[in-house]
């Protein structure tokens, strides 16, 4: 990469790690090891290693990174019940979260994220681009594209997530990133998260 070209992602990373804090008990995934992710029976096997972010956006869920929060931001969603939400709750009485159940549709999926975000994030944009079915955690599912900003940020996103509804509980994998240099860098090293995804016994931690 020129200098010239390198320029415009150094600014981007600066920004983004100003407001990004750093958060206490992250842990190193190693690669080529089957891993049970958000305190379920999905188990993921990665090809490179990744950082697992110590704040949890939810009760169910877990985040990953390689470069760090805002950079490149992997989430896997665990055996989500029915009447339970993806993230934790801003404020129940005015603006409470939707909540998953097992009678959704897959296609539903999306639009559950879009308006979780929408109230969770206090996200200004959020658009789904496409939605198709696929295969996730051996099971029938949906993946699907979408794009949003953060609050107080100039910085457009692009993401990418898989679904399925398995024995009436929600798995979902999503990667986001900036869609100037990050998303296109590492969005290949997502869907090989996504593709090595299982239900199965969960590894000893």
């Amino acid at each position: 990469m020129t200098l010239r070209k390198a320029a415009p992602v150094l600014a981007l990373t600066a920004l983004l790690l100003s407001g990004a804090p750093a958060h206490a008990g992250n842990t190193l995934i190693a690669k080529a090891q089957a891993v049970a992710v958000a305190k379920s029976a999905l188990t993921i096997t990665p090809d490179r290693e990744w950082n697992k972010m110590g704040a949890r956006p939810g009760r169910n869920s877990e985040t990953w990174t390689l470069d760090g929060d805002g950079l490149n931001d992997v989430t896997f969603y665990g055996g989500i019940e029915t009447d339970r939400t993806l993230f934790r709750e801003v404020n129940r009485r005015v603006k409470p979260l939707p909540r998953f159940s097992a009678t959704m549709l897959l296609t539903d999926i999306p639009a559950l994220l879009e308006n979780s975000y929408l109230i969770a994030l206090a996200t200004p944009l959020m658009t789904i681009e496409s939605v198709a079915p696929c295969t996730f955690a051996g099971a029938k599912g949906v993946t699907f594209t979408y794009r949003f900003t953060r609050p107080d940020e100039e910085v457009r996103r692009k993401g990418e997530g898989y679904a399925a509804i398995i024995a009436g509980k929600l798995y979902m994998a999503t990667f986001e990133a900036p869609d100037i240099y990050y998303y296109d860098r590492d969005i290949a090293g997502f869907r090989a998260l996504a593709a090595s995804a299982r239900i199965g016994a969960a590894p000893n931690p």
